[in-house]
């Protein structure tokens, strides 16, 4: 059985899923290789190996495969989500720091003027 989960970008995807404790294999055998090509680029996949389930993600660029089970996935998926927050609040920060909202700030107005 495998499901292919998407990831976000390269290199970011490849840090976050070593910091969850995702092991790297090296293709280091055609049988690996072969493994390795099979998957779909940019994924997570699920994959069920002698009765246990594992998630794998390749980086064919750099020849190895990332491999961890469900600890280590739930671990990818909260740092993930802890990036996409910290991302949305920054880009909440710049736009309350962009000058082309003026006066209205986001919602503000002039001085004095309330709305009704």
């Amino acid at each position: 059985m495998a499901l292919a989960i998407g990831c976000g970008t390269t290199g970011q995807t490849e840090n976050m899923l070593s910091a969850a404790g995702f092991k790297m294999v090296h293709a280091d055998t055609p049988e690996r290789q072969a493994h390795l090509n099979s998957l779909p680029t940019g994924k997570i996949t699920m994959v069920q190996r002698n009765g246990t389930m594992y998630y794998a993600y390749p980086d064919p660029k750099q020849n190895v495969l990332y491999v961890g089970q469900e600890p280590q996935y739930q671990k990818y998926q909260q740092l993930r989500m802890q990036k996409q927050l910290a991302d949305e609040q920054l880009n909440t920060a710049s736009m309350y720091n962009d000058p082309a909202w003026g006066v209205w700030g986001p919602w503000g107005g002039r001085p004095g003027w309330a709305w009704r």
